[in-house]
């Protein structure tokens, strides 16, 4: 039957409890129900919760991109990998993304020890034009960067070296750069290197044993699990023990330990050496709360929210904390909403007014951030600047768009051919012109790829072009995995690149991928701007359309049938009531999350597949969260025993069981399990073979029958079940059900337990604001082409 979800009957929902280690609402954390996101990577042991303080370790598994989680209701509390590389962070430039990368910046490991020093950069101008005169030695570090990015570590160097110190950091429009590298001629032969047959997953680089056992000793003397051991090491590398000894407030750089457990920790081994205003402690909240910022998708917090965060964590002078912070390297002191002389900040100051103003000022904006979105958010917005000026504008390419398919794939031709930078969005229908842009181009000579999020969309968009050479995903593009392979300069050999599912891109893997373009190089991002943002830090799309830095395309093709009517309407607010004669759409009511689970293993097992000849293996299940009575491992458990069941000798898998690798946060890679040996769990990706180191299986693969919206974006399948227990109200937003319910191809059912607030929640709850830098690092950068 089909029924309009907001008119159909069910139990109230009951608030979802939130992430204990969420920073508090002014500190950039969620308001209950508000997405946040995800994690997609847990710890690796139970016992991690154990012993480290009074409090266990919460799960710590905020879903990707941007959605708030269901707390687990299972008896044995876990420790999530809630890693801030990802999805918030990723270096989230995954394990792929950093073999490839040529900002060197991202990664180095030297710049975490005197990040606030780049606030000399943006001291007064007076001060700054003094430091200028008097440094005219070259930097030799930083190759891979350009731009402000490379101002940026120039400063770092000479802080380094004594040159240089300062407490505050002030943003100013990056200059012009020239080209560094020459175009690559669009008539040449394609150097390529052929994508491999497969992809084999690389696994991070083991601890040495020597490393473990010295880290255990200390977790052991402050009563901390030993099972914490190793993501100890692989957070705070192999000086691990040293470091906890000295400082063990550094604990906190482990993911999923909570600030009160690193108290204790440090308790244990300062006895009365430490305290609640102890420098070491101040400075490592203050980056925890950030790294929970960037678990949240944003690259920066107001000073005001972290001051509230530490007073909440017993800091008596929260102010003096993160002036000592900023000055100890921890975070960076931004500045923004102002761009007067220095003589005006000082009269600001004074008296609130511009000396020639009527009127009071707008109201500078103090902002903290780490310093490794600062770099990446400078390097990126330079980046972009570059491929809009640098393009070449006289390229004709009127004739391909004449025979394009649609007038909105015309259109995109048309804008591509003169502009190095364009922004198209648009629906699922809509990816048939980035499809048809590619197929254009390479008619014209052109080296042109696209890359999707997934192996699925990397599938999908192979079909829509016709040759499967001219598909990648962003992660094999960026690894040498898959793709045209680098030229000479380092630079990936094409002319024009697509990127789709670009709400899906953060602000570490965007910057990786525009420094790796050449000049001249076009850049196309395309995507729906009403999905769930990128599992990393950033709104990388959302600011670049904001910004209006380049053309932007907006498709006229609707998304086709009632599934695709139904999504438009939420996509504007509206949950509308849908014909589907066809019973492509079905609501099925539930009393509460059992009845839940219940109806969902019977529409995946049998209801489905008897009515339209989906097998289950080609049904996703989709749910607000992991934990609850109804998340992703309830659900998992349930559709294990109904088709796949078996011991789990395996670490808990057997043969044939779906699941989901998750090689780094925010990436995750649906597959099969097909056997285990002394390698590790042999996984079926997709039809690329996959091994899974034994230590790694725990972390990193979980059974995939049941996913969260954030996991599910960017692919599609036949039939999807959408799971609205009672619980599940409280994490409901316009974003979370527009992509839930656009990933059925073919068929949705929704199993619906939350009355009124789905409604509510497509009306009225947005989705949730990230604070980021790089709108206003765009708007400040000279791009002459910029639409207007």
């Amino acid at each position: 039957m089909t029924a309009l979800p907001g008119e159909t009957p069910g139990t109230g929902g009951t608030d979802t409890p939130q992430d204990a280690v969420s920073p508090p609402d002014e500190a950039g954390a969620q308001e209950p129900g508000a997405p946040g996101p995800e994690a997609d990577a847990e710890a690796a042991s139970d016992g991690a919760a154990e012993g480290v303080d009074p409090a266990s370790t919460e799960a710590a598994e905020p879903d990707a991109g941007a959605e708030a989680e269901a707390a687990s209701t299972e008896g044995a509390t876990e420790a999530e990998a809630a890693s801030a590389d990802t999805e918030g962070a990723s270096a989230d430039t995954d394990t792929d993304t950093e073999a490839a990368s040529t900002d060197a910046a991202s990664s180095a490991p030297e710049l975490s020890e005197a990040q606030a020093e780049l606030a000399a950069q943006r001291e007064l101008r007076e001060r700054i034009e003094q430091r200028k005169a008097a440094k005219a030695a070259p930097i030799a570090a930083g190759a891979g960067l350009s731009g402000t990015a490379a101002d940026l570590l120039a400063a770092v160097r000479a802080v380094e070296s004594g040159e240089k110190a300062g407490s505050a950091f002030f943003g100013q429009p990056a200059a012009p750069q020239a080209p560094r590298r020459p175009a690559p001629a669009a008539a040449a032969p394609p150097p390529r290197t052929p994508a491999p047959q497969t992809v084999a997953t690389r696994a991070p680089q083991a601890a040495s044993p020597e490393a473990l056992e010295g880290v255990r000793a200390v977790l052991v003397a402050g009563g901390a699990p030993e099972a914490l051991a190793r993501p100890a090491v692989g957070a705070l590398g192999e000086q691990a023990a040293e470091l906890l000894r000295t400082d063990p407030w550094q604990l906190l750089a482990v993911p999923g330990v909570r600030p009160e457990q690193a108290d204790g920790f440090a308790r244990a081994l300062l006895g009365a050496d430490c305290g609640p205003d102890d420098g070491r402690r101040t400075a490592a909240l203050v980056g925890w709360a950030l790294e929970r910022a960037a678990l949240q998708g944003h690259t920066a917090l107001d000073a005001e929210a972290v001051r509230a965060a530490l007073a909440e964590r017993a800091v008596s002078d929260p102010d003096a904390a993160v002036r000592e912070a900023v000055e100890e390297g921890v975070a960076l002191l931004f500045r923004e909403g102002q761009d007067e002389e220095p003589e005006e900040d000082e009269a600001a100051e004074e008296g609130g007014l511009a000396p020639d103003a009527d009127t009071a000022r707008e109201p500078v904006r103090i902002m903290l951030g780490l310093d490794r979105y600062a770099l990446a958010e400078e390097s990126l917005a330079d980046g972009l600047a570059r491929l809009v000026n640098a393009c070449e504008k006289a390229a004709d390419w009127a004739e391909a768009a004449a025979a394009a398919p649609s007038p909105s794939a015309a259109e995109l031709i048309r804008t591509s051919a003169a502009a190095g930078l364009v922004a198209h969005s648009g629906g699922e229908a809509a990816r048939a012109e980035p499809a048809a842009l590619i197929a254009a181009a390479r008619g014209l000579g052109l080296r042109a790829f696209g890359a999707a999020h997934s192996e699925d969309g990397r599938r999908r968009l192979a079909a829509a072009t016709g040759d499967p050479d001219t598909a990648v995903t962003l992660a094999g593009l960026l690894s040498g995995a898959q793709g045209p392979g680098r030229d000479e300069d380092g630079a990936l050999a094409l002319d024009l690149l697509v990127v789709l599912d670009a709400p899906q891109l953060d602000v570490e893997s965007a910057a990786v991928l525009v420094e790796a373009l050449a000049d001249g190089a076009r850049l196309v991002l395309s995507g729906d701007p009403g999905v769930l943002g990128s599992a990393g830090a950033g709104r990388v799309f959302a600011d670049v359309l904001a910004a209006r830095t380049c053309p932007q395309v907006v498709s006229r093709t609707p998304d086709p049938g009632p599934i695709g009517e139904l999504v438009s309407g939420i996509g504007i607010g509206e949950l509308n009531q849908v014909d589907a004669p066809g019973r492509e759409v079905v609501i099925v009511p539930v009393r509460d999350a059992g009845e839940a689970v219940h109806r969902t293993v019977q529409l995946v097992a049998d209801s489905v597949p008897r009515a339209f000849a989906i097998p289950a293996d080609e049904t996703q299940v989709i749910t607000v969260g992991h934990g609850g009575a109804a998340g992703t491992r309830v659900l998992n458990e349930a559709l294990k025993q109904r088709l796949n069941p078996g011991p789990g000798r395996f670490g808990g898998f057997d043969p044939g069981d779906r699941v989901v690798h998750v090689p780094a946060p925010g990436r995750a890679v649906p597959g099969v399990v097909r056997s285990a040996d002394a390698e590790g769990l042999h996984l079926d990706c997709g039809g690329v073979p996959v091994v899974v180191p034994q230590e790694r299986v725990e972390s990193s693969v979980r059974h995939g029958w049941a996913l969260s919206a954030h996991q599910a974006a960017g692919m599609r399948w036949p039939a999807a079940v959408v799971v609205l227990p009672g619980d599940a109200a409280a994490g409901l937003s316009r974003p979370w059900v527009y992509t839930a319910f656009g990933r059925g191809e073919r068929h949705l059912s929704v199993v619906h337990g939350v009355d009124q607030a789905l409604p509510h929640a497509v009306a009225q709850v947005p989705a949730q604001e990230r604070t980021t830098r790089l709108r206003p690092l765009l708007e400040a950068l000279p791009t002459p082409d910029a639409a207007s």
